[in-house]
């Protein structure tokens, strides 16, 4: 890359944040970017290239079963403020909210009943944010 070209115009930039806006919303990434500084900048570039333009673009995975992974994996390791956007995030992969309990029952099993049970209390509050939003 040359050292004056704008990073965010490489291909796997665009990518990302194509997949990004799908799975969180125009609303949320817009708000996201508008919040960059110099300081946290190239983070934001890292994760949209990174965890969107590489991970969530693979053929591998349906974008409904990578969100039903990424929920159980942020609940596990106990990132709130993430499982809660994830959370929110299941109204565009088409996550259901059965597959999400499913997937809260595992990390009961394998990461511990205490994250199981701060994931469900998370859900349950955001769902009932959506809920009050469409009526």
């Amino acid at each position: 890359m040359l050292m004056d070209e704008d990073p965010k115009n490489t291909s796997r930039y665009q990518a990302g944040l194509e997949v990004r806006r799908s799975v969180l919303g125009d609303p949320h990434v817009d708000r996201a970017e508008a919040a960059a500084s110099d300081f946290d900048g190239p983070f934001q570039q890292l994760i949209t290239e990174a965890a969107w333009g590489t991970v969530w673009s693979r053929p591998g995975l349906s974008k409904r079963e990578r969100s039903i992974v990424t929920l159980a994996l942020l609940a596990a390791l106990g990132h709130d403020e993430e499982l809660a956007m994830h959370v929110r995030a299941t109204a565009n992969t088409g996550a259901s909210r059965d597959e999400i309990r499913e997937a809260f029952l595992h990390v009961a099993i394998y990461a511990g009943v205490p994250a199981a049970n701060r994931a469900f209390k998370i859900a349950k509050e955001v769902f009932a944010q959506m809920d009050d939003a469409h009526g």
